[in-house]
């Protein structure tokens, strides 16, 4: 099998749910990622990119005709340049590299881009088609921003559940209480706030117009604040809006390339992927699919959890990553999200996956190397896992 690197990581700040970037086209977003990482690789003949894979986890707006190919017509790459979309929901950006991983791997490219995008601002209202025409009853508009929507009758009810009852059924299996979740939350801001302060982000971020720096990061809160949100799915729950990653817009895209590819463009790569995996879980217990990927992904690169440096765990909520983390004893909390996580950053769907990926890169690279595990949790029920091994 061919090593397959990551040469560059880049993204766009993370938008708020009708915020700065709330008036950007998720094509024109992901666009403005590939131009970026063409302008900052000059050795590179963007004719030579063999394919371009994004993640997507909506496609029911403007996203919806192969956002993939649309974002390499709108960047200016040739036309000769390939682009297809994949859905894996919230891992729909991670699963991309994977693939773009795999193509490299099997000598089926040797330079691919790939990454995700999501406007949740901009996810449209759908409307199902009339089993007959002129309909004389009401009709219903279906929010297509996210979770579950014209849910087929034959699923077991207790699968569909709004994913914030997900995150309350698994606060109740794991005993994990609303002040515990809050203190997650917390870190979590304090730790994104403090590394924009100090520039971790810098290198992956392409500053747009519309907004230089992720909007949700609450810099000013504090337990006392957290405290006083009410519940959202349980009028006796513990998962709030505080305690919860929040809708996001924004995108995020990797260069990766083979050992011959990284030399003909001249990039220094960033780090290699080691591993991957992917795992299965009962729908309404999504949040632990990243606990079964990660022990696959680590069996597989032939390490434990004592020989990673870093690990990004995606914040779809505080309870869903705490309980996470509660099957995983062997792993050292503080090297979990230093700069920060969803529940301050963001989470943007399609663009999510690819995001922590690219973050984990920078930071294994910036520290001379070591391994790094990025993880996340999948609505419906999935997980999934990528480990690297960072390069100096």
């Amino acid at each position: 099998m061919t090593e397959v690197f990551i040469l560059d990581a880049v993204r766009t700040p993370i938008g708020r749910y009708g915020g700065a970037l709330a008036d950007v086209r998720p094509d024109d977003l992901a666009a403005v990622t590939l131009r970026a990482l063409v302008s900052r690789t000059p050795g590179m003949d963007p004719a030579t990119i063999d394919d371009v894979l994004l993640g997507d986890a909506n496609g029911a707006g403007e996203d919806n005709r192969d956002v993939a190919r649309m974002a390499v017509l709108l960047a200016g790459l040739p036309t000769s340049v390939p682009g297809a979309t994949v859905n894996r929901l919230c891992g729909s950006g991670l699963e991309a590299v994977i693939g773009a991983a795999r193509a490299i791997a099997v000598d089926d490219a040797s330079l691919v881009i790939a990454g995700g995008v999501e406007s949740m601002s901009r996810a449209p209202w759908v409307l199902c088609k009339p089993e007959r025409g002129f309909p004389r009853g009401h009709e219903t508009l279906h929010s297509t921003t996210l979770g579950w929507r014209m849910v087929n009758p034959r699923m077991p009810a207790e699968w569909t559940v709004a994913l914030g009852e997900g995150a309350e059924i698994l606060a109740d299996r794991y005993r994990i209480t609303r002040e515990a979740q809050d203190s997650f939350a917390l870190r979590s801001h304090v730790r994104a706030a403090a590394a924009h302060t100090h520039g971790e982000y810098v290198r992956e971020l392409v500053t747009l117009p519309e907004l230089a720096t992720d909007e949700s990061i609450r810099a000013d809160t504090s337990l006392a604040a957290l405290a006083k949100l009410k519940p959202v799915f349980r009028p006796d729950g513990t998962v709030t809006a505080g305690n919860s990653s929040p809708l996001n817009d924004g995108a995020a895209a990797l260069l990766l390339g083979s050992p011959d590819a990284a030399e003909r463009v001249g990039a220094r790569p960033l780090a290699r992927i080691v591993s991957r995996a992917v795992v299965g879980v009962d729908p309404h217990l999504f949040g632990i699919g990243p606990v079964g990927a990660a022990r696959t992904a680590l069996a597989r690169a032939g390490i434990g959890w004592s020989d990673l440096a870093s690990v990004e765990l995606n914040e779809a909520f505080a309870a869903q990553s705490l309980a996470c983390l509660s099957e995983w004893p062997d792993l050292d909390p503080e090297i979990v999200n230093p700069d920060g996580g969803a529940i301050a950053l963001g989470h943007p769907l399609g663009c999510s996956g690819a995001r922590l990926l690219g973050s984990l890169a920078w930071r294994l690279h910036r520290r001379g190397g070591g391994y790094g595990l990025a993880a996340i949790c999948i609505g419906v029920g999935q997980g999934l896992a990528v480990v690297l091994e960072g390069l100096a």
